[in-house]
């Protein structure tokens, strides 16, 4: 899925790019162009990189998440 539209970011670039150390959102702006137009993907992005890490550092609830909580 696209996550950033305005740099044709997807899910898989965020994921790829944490697989290869990629540990933040600003490393993420600067490797991928995530985010560095309008910024409004940055919530979402922020949430993919960190699951992609195991962890959650945003506090933004995913409905995956949900899903698997319900």
């Amino acid at each position: 899925m696209y996550v950033c539209i305005c740099n044709g970011v997807t899910d898989r670039d965020i994921a790829a790019a944490a697989a290869a150390g990629c540990a933040g959102v600003h490393e993420l702006t600067m490797r991928t162009g995530c985010g560095a137009t309008c910024g409004s993907c940055m919530d979402m992005a922020a949430d993919l990189l960190a699951q992609a890490h195991g962890r959650r550092e945003s506090g933004i609830i995913a409905l995956s998440d949900i899903a698997r909580a319900a």
